[in-house]
């Protein structure tokens, strides 16, 4: 009858080990069944299970490998694994897998430790955890700082509103981002970004900024923040709020886009979504004027906004066309999938405001950036303490990956 035997290797790490080990294992004619290794800070933890035949016997294999270790200065440890038990493990291969990203300005035990509660309260394995982040120095006092590490998961939560409910609480306690996602195909498999402009892919929002120009800034803020935070219907809202601009000098927008602020980590993000051969949009329910300036700049595919209707070099308080509000950006995701041949699975969105929320609901990955708490109460995934480009986290790609693409 085989034999099942799990080899876990710990020690300080140098090149050949794992050549060496299968050597000894291939002269026995072992099985390899699964294999696990990682090496951090030099120190290596290498696991392998494997099967002896009938014909084998168990012993000269241990004592070759323990004999390597021993040369090797590692400390060798050997588990035998009942056949009941191996099989139990083989059947488990099915569940449902999660990841869970932590993201911050800083990676401490009390961050683990919080997670590790939530998932062993929820009936959830931690099966492996990544560092995503880069190495952090700590000669560099005055480095800008951030910390990501993923945990893959095996199981389903007994109760998946009161794991997000936990999750949250976690992340504002920490002050840090938590994800939680379905390990499935499409996590690292999508194609199409969206993004609302004002407040999230810019620091401002434009018709504040309009405003002031027109000498109504106070009348349109309260509006705005009204709207944002889903107390007024937006196209309401914003019919009131552009009758206010009623006469302005047209000549003002080009003013106003040059000095837009670009939110921290749009130009990176951007950027590697291109190398990638993502397709980025823009959904705004602001004005296709600046989406069309901020396109050119960041290299944008697509935009729809609302147009300011002119006359005579002039605001007539108008907007020209179909308003894009909540449910017109929801719409206009689904039809990009469409166009470009993906399922929604494959969609990002990114927004702040309440306007926001029908969009995040139809992508495959919604994300509420630095938003309104009615937005992020609401939203499946929210990140508030890094730039846009830590969506990149949430694609699961490592600043080792960003900085190759």
């Amino acid at each position: 009858m085989s034999e099942v035997i799990l080899i876990n290797l710990t020690g300080s790490d140098r090149p050949g080990i794992t050549r060496d080990l299968s050597a000894i294992l291939a002269r026995h004619d072992a099985r390899v069944l699964d294999i696990g290794q990682a090496v951090i800070h030099d120190t290596l933890t290498l696991g392998i299970l494997v099967e002896l035949s009938a014909e084998s016997e168990s012993h000269p294999v241990l004592k070759d490998v323990l004999f390597k270790a021993h040369e090797w200065d590692l400390q060798a440890r050997f588990t035998p694994v009942g056949i009941e038990d191996y099989e139990r493990w083989v059947s488990a291969q099915g569940q449902l897998r999660h990841i869970m990203t932590l993201i911050g300005n800083r990676l401490t035990g009390r961050h683990l430790q919080g997670l590790g509660d939530i998932a062993t309260r929820h009936g959830l394995n931690i099966d492996q955890i990544s560092r995503l982040s880069g190495r952090v120095s700590l000669a560099a006092a005055n480095e800008e700082l951030r910390s990501c590490v993923e945990l893959s998961l095996r199981g389903t939560p007994d109760d998946a509103s009161a794991l997000r409910g936990d999750l949250l609480a976690l992340a504002q306690e920490l002050e840090v981002d938590i994800a939680f996602q379905v390990d499935d195909v499409y996590r690292r498999n999508r194609r199409l970004v969206a993004f609302d402009m004002d407040s999230t892919l810019i620091q401002t929002e434009v018709i504040d900024e309009l405003a002031a120009e027109a000498g109504v800034g106070e009348e349109v803020t309260a509006i705005t923040e009204a709207a944002m935070n889903g107390e007024l219907d937006f196209k309401e809202s914003l019919e009131r709020r552009v009758a206010l601009l009623e006469g302005l000098d047209a000549s003002v927008l080009d003013e106003i886009a040059e000095r837009l602020p670009i939110t921290p980590g749009a130009e990176r993000l951007i950027q590697t979504l291109r190398s990638l051969d993502y397709r980025t949009v823009i959904l705004s329910g602001g004005f296709s004027f600046f989406g069309e300036y901020l396109q050119e700049r960041l290299g944008i595919d697509y935009v729809f906004a609302n147009e300011l209707e002119i006359e005579e070099g002039r605001l007539t308080g108008r907007v020209a066309g179909e308003i894009v509000d909540g449910a017109r950006k929801a719409a206009l995701l689904r039809e990009l999938a469409d166009r470009e041949n993906l399922r929604p699975e494959q969609t990002i969105a990114v927004g702040d405001g309440a306007n926001d929320l029908p969009m995040l609901d139809a992508a495959g990955l919604g994300i509420a950036f630095h938003a309104k708490p009615k937005v992020r109460a609401s939203a499946e995934q929210v990140i508030s303490n890094l730039g846009l480009d830590g969506i990149l986290y949430l694609i699961g790609m490592s600043d080792r990956e960003v900085q190759q693409a």
